[in-house]
């Protein structure tokens, strides 16, 4: 399944092996059946009331007396401690204790058991009570009514001592939140008592709200007031030395007038589920990104239609969408289940769909993975309600597990090799790329899925999507604004209040990018492909910037392969970044130098060494998955060494491989993304074993095969004079930049290549040629062919040679003369006439 719930607690395991030893401990030495007994029939008493930020979860249970008890299991310890016991017959719905574990909070009601009655308060029906529990102290009443009234303890950060004065929410159904404020001292020891008990000061929160949320996390309390015309949410905010700050007040396009009275997560949501959900769902998820999302679902007139809405409020706009239920005949939970997955929101309703938003980059749909109930990954999900809490906990209150939801790589892996749906594909290669984060064993996996399915997806490129998104993901815990900064994909078509730290600082800055960011802020090459056109044409002219300005850009590039050798643990089969490619390290150079001033200006703050080593990161990582890719298909078909020599046609195998490493220069050339010096040149040599020379030289002028000087001096050195190769070499050496043609023609002994050689030497000489009076007669003897056409032009040339070489007699001469041109020029002229 797409989603994995892993057990963090188990009633049934956790706790009930636990209460039976108590009660062995107790009966063996003789006190009878206690506080802490328990029967086999009494486990549907045991039930979890709250978990507190630390994780510690609060539970009660009722002993053969009636007796109401509440224990605590420590999530760090993984034991369990019995807190307190009431020798009442009470329902207990809500419950909390404080940080230090000094004093409980607890609502209760009184027994619904004919006869029985509440001796504490008998014309109440809701009791909220504090408790001394460090020893058994005082019981002190903070509210006897007829309304339900849920308690939660403030837990603030604390990074010394315990502050003197703790904090109590409570929530009244008549729709009010207070604050107690409690002193507490210590005497006698550790007995810990409360101040003036008699009067605890107080603040009113809220009110008039018909809707609240807490998150334990983070210490908020959201809530919705209806006093204006529409729903406004707001925020309070609470703080350890202070009291509380209303955040923000966001109006949502919802109607909760005539949707009773609802909480969310104030302790565990079972009791009267009916009366105060009334099938409506609202909750408010937030992350460590500076992400706000508010989904919500209203209640269903049919459950043929499903209809939700996800606020993005970090973003400024929000989504709606409506499912079509099949086989509504079959059992339906009361609402659908939200949960907060970090960089997702899940959307499912058991047995009939999963949905998977994308919270981090909602404008893009086809990153959300939408599954339908005929899919089995969503079939294994518990059909119960869950409450989601703070982070990636889940609770199950029938049950009395709390699970954490985690993301499942291998569904994940298995739906994109499975699945037909373009979207669903690009859909899980994100999601599985935001679960592994750099994890090469995943990336080796999808690799290996994508050699074999390089043409799976038609509405992108498979290729340079992983390429863009896991190299996003893998610099992406850096910094928070990283999203912004970088692309995450290839397919890319309110105002706050003060200034704080955390949490709402992130949020601010992603209000402000949506509101100020036109264009985006994220890097692209354009600045980088134009630079580095204007260094290719300056080289091909003969005029280049200053050295130093190559030298730095140069420098960039040994970084990088620096960075990127360092990544490579094992042995490579694959003949890259073993030569110099000076084109790809002058790309290579600049994006690091772009990519630099691009971090530099948006990422204020980030101290100048750790921007250079996120680049260097950032693009390293681009050129290892692309060796990657090529060492993985390498093996993968069993090439070696020998397949770089031009001793035989291409087999199967290596047109396999030359096909992919066309495909990758594809991707990365519409990115205009560096390669790996060595990747031109492999690519050409299979591409002149593999192709024929039609196909070939069509590859090579339209530019998909890049002539490097390595290639061809190996053409040239491996290949014999056949008439076949002859045709291949001549194709070759017409086709070179002119610089890289001349050093090559000497390599090749053959009367082409001594042609193509006085050509142009004639063409240097004849240039900067003016006509001068000649006062010397043409000497005949010197020359075996009476054509005068030739003779008088050789003698130019010689006339050329012998200014120059007076002119700058320290200047590199090119060993050609005018002999070499005239004996060319008659074999070329023999050749024409088929002499």
């Amino acid at each position: 399944m797409a989603l994995r719930l892993v057990a963090d607690f188990d009633l049934g395991k956790d706790v009930l092996p636990w209460l039976r030893a108590q009660r062995a401990v107790s009966e063996a030495s003789g006190a009878g059946s206690g506080g802490a007994d328990v029967l086999e029939n009494d486990y549907e008493s045991l039930r979890v009331l709250n978990v507190e930020r630390n994780g510690n979860i609060i539970y009660t249970y009722k002993d053969d007396k009636g007796n109401v008890v509440f224990g605590l299991y420590d999530c760090q310890t993984r034991q369990n401690e019995l807190l307190y016991t009431f020798e009442k017959d009470l329902q207990v719905f809500s419950c909390s204790v404080n940080s230090e574990r000094t004093l409980l909070a607890a609502s209760l009601v009184q027994s619904t058991k004919e006869g029985k009655r509440n001796e504490l308060q008998p014309g109440s029906k809701c009791l909220t009570l504090l408790v001394e529990i460090h020893p058994v102290n005082n019981v002190k009443v903070l509210k006897a009514v007829d309304s339900y009234i849920w308690v939660q303890f403030l837990y603030p950060h604390i990074e010394s001592h315990p502050l003197p004065e703790n904090h109590l929410l409570l929530i009244s159904e008549e729709k009010y939140i207070e604050q107690f404020r409690i002193h507490v001292a210590q005497e006698d020891g550790n007995r810990v008592v409360i101040k003036n008990s008699g009067h605890l000061p107080r603040d009113r929160i809220a009110e008039d709200f018909v809707w609240a949320q807490w998150d334990m996390s983070e210490q908020r309390l959201y809530y919705i007031d209806l006093k204006k015309s529409r729903s406004i949410l707001k925020c309070i905010q609470f703080y350890a030395h202070e009291s509380y700050n209303l955040m923000f007040e966001v109006p949502l396009d919802i109607s909760l007038s005539n949707s009773g009275f609802k909480l969310v997560n104030f302790g565990c949501d079972y009791q009267d589920r009916d009366k105060f959900s009334k099938h409506l769902t609202l909750c408010v998820f937030t992350n460590h990104t500076g992400s706000l999302c508010v989904c919500y679902s209203p209640k269903c007139a049919s459950w043929e239609q499903i209809t939700y809405s996800v606020f993005y409020i970090h973003k400024g706009h929000s989504k709606t969408f409506t499912t079509s239920l099949e086989n509504v005949g079959s059992h339906v939970t009361k609402g659908i289940t939200f949960l907060n997955l970090d960089y997702y929101v899940a959307v499912y309703l058991p047995g009939h769909f999963f949905h998977l938003l994308n919270v981090q980059h909602p404008d893009l749909i086809c990153h959300n993975l939408f599954l339908t109930g005929n899919n089995e990954m969503i079939d294994m999900l518990p059909h119960c309600p869950l409450q989601s809490l703070s982070g990636s906990l889940v609770l199950d209150c029938c049950s009395g597990k709390l699970y954490r939801a985690l993301l499942s790589q291998s569904s994940l892996l298995q739906l994109l090799q499975n699945t037909c749906l373009d979207c669903e594909k690009m859909a899980a290669l994100h999601c599985a790329l935001y679960c592994g984060q750099g994890a090469q064993l995943l990336e080796g996996q999808i690799i290996q899925w994508i050699s074999e399915n390089v043409s799976a997806c038609h509405s992108f490129d498979l290729i340079q999507e992983f390429i863009i998104a896991s190299s996003y993901w893998s610099v992406y815990s850096e910094t928070s604004n990283m999203d912004k900064l970088l692309p995450h994909s290839s397919v890319l078509t309110w105002n706050t209040v003060l200034s704080f730290k955390g949490y709402w600082e992130k949020l601010n800055s992603n209000l402000e990018y949506v509101k100020y960011a036109k264009p985006h802020f994220h890097y692209n090459n354009s600045v980088v492909r134009r630079e580095w056109h204007n260094l290719i044409s300056e080289e091909k002219t003969g005029k280049r910037r200053s050295a130093a300005y190559v030298r730095n850009i140069l420098d960039n590039a040994v970084k990088v392969i620096s960075n990127l050798e360092a990544r490579n643990l094992g042995p490579r089969l694959t003949p890259l970044l073993q030569e110099e490619d000076s084109h790809q390290r002058l790309l290579m150079g600049l994006m690091v130098s772009e990519l630099k001033d691009h971090f530099l200006r948006h990422l204020q703050g980030v101290e100048k060494k750790k921007i250079e080593q996120m680049v260097l990161d950032y693009i390293s990582k681009l050129l290892y998955l692309i060796c990657h890719i090529v060492e993985t298909n390498w093996r993968k078909h069993n090439l070696h060494s020998w397949v770089l020599h031009f001793n035989s046609r291409g087999s199967a195998a290596e047109f396999a491989v030359f096909h992919i490493m066309t495909r990758i220069l594809e991707a990365t050339n519409s990115l205009f993304l560096p390669l790996p010096p060595g990747f031109h040149t492999l690519h050409t040599i299979l591409g002149v074993q593999c192709l024929p020379l039609h196909n070939l030289l069509h590859c090579i002028d339209s530019g998909v095969l890049l002539l490097t000087e390595t290639a061809v001096i190996r053409l040239m050195k491996d290949l014999d004079n056949t008439e076949k190769n002859e045709k291949l070499k001549f194709s070759i050496i017409v086709r070179l930049p002119p610089l890289i043609g001349q050093k090559i023609c000497r390599l090749w002994d053959h009367p082409m290549s001594s042609n193509i050689i006085s050509r142009n030497h004639v063409m240097r000489l004849l240039q900067n040629y003016k006509k001068q009076p000649r006062n010397s007669m043409i000497n005949k003897s010197s020359f075996s062919v009476e054509f005068l056409p030739l003779n008088y032009f050789i003698e130019i040339l010689t006339d050329i040679e012998s200014s120059n070489q007076a002119l700058y007699p320290f200047e590199g001469h090119d060993n050609v003369d005018a002999e070499f041109v005239e004996e060319a020029a008659l074999k070329h002229t023999a050749m024409l006439l088929g002499l």
